[in-house]
């Protein structure tokens, strides 16, 4: 589908879609014949499991992933999902907040601390801040907003398991910005970007999750090594020292405040 908008307004639209007629500009937009395709990514047959109650986005999301060599499983409700979290064993999950039985948000706290390091993507139509700081706060690692771009959804997939993987690449970018882990550098659109130690690690690890909010008290924990003290303002005082550097006058604004919880870097 390549980085089109994938709008389900209308079911009619979905069910179309998935069988390859497409109504252009009534909600489902589709690529013409002969566009190109993304570039295919080895996902070296990795387990995710969708949750969603709309049974036609999630066969929708189950074969584009498919498409990318994931092997995906589908469920419609919180509760047959808690019992496969626990019994079976996946690489990612892709959940909706809105769920039948248990909601995502209190699948989310019950899998967290049976499973810490499996990688949670929530996809909703549900826009507002407090339920993105919401389940953030609650154990997801991600969070996209329905309607959303299918390309970017597999982006992020693929980063999260990226993170997750504990593989760092030497370079992390966002837009026109760019961190050289190992010759610790930065630039943006050419320009060389002077950042003291503290400040180049404080980007090093926005850059790291970018597209994801960090909270203050994560990031204070990650670059400082010491627990987080909620009195403090120094994660503050550093972010703006951060910002003032890479977002220069008259660049798009990369680094933005996540109000109520902390900061991200994402190129929007």
């Amino acid at each position: 589908m390549g980085s089109q908008l994938i709008q389900f307004a209308q079911q009619d639209d979905v069910r179309n879609a998935l069988q390859g007629e497409f109504s252009v500009g009534r909600g489902v937009q589709a690529a013409k014949p002969g566009t190109a395709k993304r570039p295919f990514v080895p996902a070296a047959l990795r387990r995710v499991l969708i949750v969603d109650e709309d049974a036609s986005l999630a066969r929708f999301l189950r074969q584009e992933l498919e498409a990318e060599s994931f092997s995906v499983e589908v469920l419609h409700d919180g509760e047959a999902a808690l019992g496969a979290l626990r019994e079976g064993s996946y690489d990612l999950v892709i959940l909706d907040l809105n769920l039948p039985r248990l909601d995502g948000v209190s699948l989310i706290e019950r899998v967290r601390p049976e499973k810490p390091r499996l990688p949670m993507l929530v996809l909703t139509a549900r826009t507002q801040v407090e339920d993105k700081v919401l389940a953030l706060r609650s154990g997801a690692d991600d969070f996209v907003c329905k309607p959303f771009s299918c390309a970017e959804l597999v982006a992020r997939v693929q980063a999260l398991l990226r993170r997750h993987s504990g593989v760092i690449p030497n370079v992390s970018e966002v837009g026109d910005l760019r961190l050289y882990r190992e010759e610790r550098r930065v630039e943006r659109n050419g320009r060389r970007i002077d950042l003291t130690p503290r400040e180049f690690s404080i980007l090093e690890y926005m850059l790291r999750h970018a597209g994801r909010p960090v909270s203050r008290a994560t990031l204070f924990e990650e670059v400082w090594n010491a627990p987080h003290n909620p009195s403090s303002n120094i994660v503050d005082v550093y972010m703006k020292y951060v910002r003032d550097k890479v977002d220069g006058p008259g660049e798009r604004k990369l680094a933005h405040t996540v109000r109520g919880f902390g900061y991200e870097f994402r190129d929007t």
